[in-house]
């Protein structure tokens, strides 16, 4: 053999280095992995339950959104249904009810955010101010009981009070000489009601998120606003509001992105067919024609165009948030 085909540099080696480098950044991963994991073990273990809770009910679920683009057929199932497109979206557009019932959801989920989300942050700045801790405990614990009371006692409740009949609002009406009202089936009292309900009942429980707030401020800022003369008044403006500004917006985008997630079960419990003009709402509307009238496709359809407008929504609050105020979920 010539020595001109003979090569007598031998093959290059590895690079050791680099190789070395790879194992040692993998290495160094899985121990940073291995130090978290044995530092917050308990809390993952604490957090499981709620994965596997919106897992199982919240996105796998979301699987269903299929059956919206087709002519579902329970027997069929859901792969074997045929496709039809926009079709369920198209009709719900192009239905007379569809204008009235987005404008019913969204007029009274704005009242909901205008009037109801202030109030627990009213309540809390109160109370903030009582300086008794047992008067403040007592109005505090009285007002986050109607929390735990269901809403169909809660509307059983209305209507017991507001009966044309023997209802004690009715009585107070006719001491003044005034004819009894039937609150329950007029159209122009239904918000009112449902709003006012909704503040009596959940004031106190989201009170509680504020106080918590409340109490994270630093009580030198008090002192402090207390030796350059600051009355309570300019303590609540310049002290007490910005430390829980965070809080306040955080909840409000949250509440923002639910404008057409009105509580489905209060507003079935108090509608009639005589309020359907301000009482009937998306999700009503969905259970009527979802699951009683069995047409799971047109109900499902609906359902997703207000689940999209709720992320539009809650997008566009946070975007506005952060530029505004800067203070975002994200």
């Amino acid at each position: 053999m010539s020595e001109s085909t003979i090569d007598p540099s031998p093959s290059a080696p590895p690079d050791i280095g680099s190789a070395a480098g790879a194992s040692g950044a993998g290495a160094s991963k899985a121990a940073l992995f291995r130090v978290r994991w044995n530092r917050s073990k308990y809390l993952f273990l604490l957090f499981l339950p709620a994965l596997i809770y919106y897992l199982m009910f919240k996105y796998v679920p979301m699987f269903g959104i299929l059956i919206s683009f087709k002519d579902y057929n329970p027997f069929q199932g859901v792969w074997d249904s045929p496709w039809v497109g926009l079709k369920h979206y198209t009709l719900f557009f192009e239905s007379p009810d569809s204008m009235k019932l987005v404008k019913n959801t969204i007029v009274l989920g704005a009242y909901k955010i205008l009037f109801g989300f202030p109030a627990p942050v009213i309540l809390a700045l109160l109370l903030n101010e009582v300086r008794i801790a047992l008067v403040k405990r007592v109005v505090q614990t009285i007002s986050y009981l109607p929390h735990f009371i269901s809403n169909v006692v809660v509307v059983g409740m209305m209507a017991l009070f507001l009966s044309p009949t023997g209802g004690i609002v009715n009585q107070a009406i006719g001491w003044f000489g005034h004819d009894s009202i039937n609150f329950m089936q007029n159209e122009n009292y239904f918000r009112s009601l449902y709003i006012l309900s909704e503040i009596w009942q959940h004031i106190g429980w989201e009170t509680i998120i504020y106080l918590a707030a409340l109490s994270a401020i630093d009580p030198l800022l008090y002192e402090a606003a207390t030796v350059d003369g600051a009355s309570r008044w300019h303590q609540l403006r310049h002290v007490t509001l910005p430390g829980i500004v965070p809080a306040i917006v955080t909840l409000l985008i949250l509440n923002v992105g639910h404008v057409l997630d009105i509580g489905f079960e209060k507003v079935l419990l108090m509608q009639n067919p005589s309020i359907y003009s301000t009482a009937d709402v998306l999700s009503t509307y969905v259970y009527r024609t979802g699951i009683q009238a069995m047409n799971y496709s047109y109900g499902t359809a609906i359902d997703l165009f207000a689940s999209l407008v709720n992320l539009f929504f809650i997008f566009t609050a946070n975007w506005i948030s952060r530029r505004v105020s800067g203070t975002s979920l994200w």
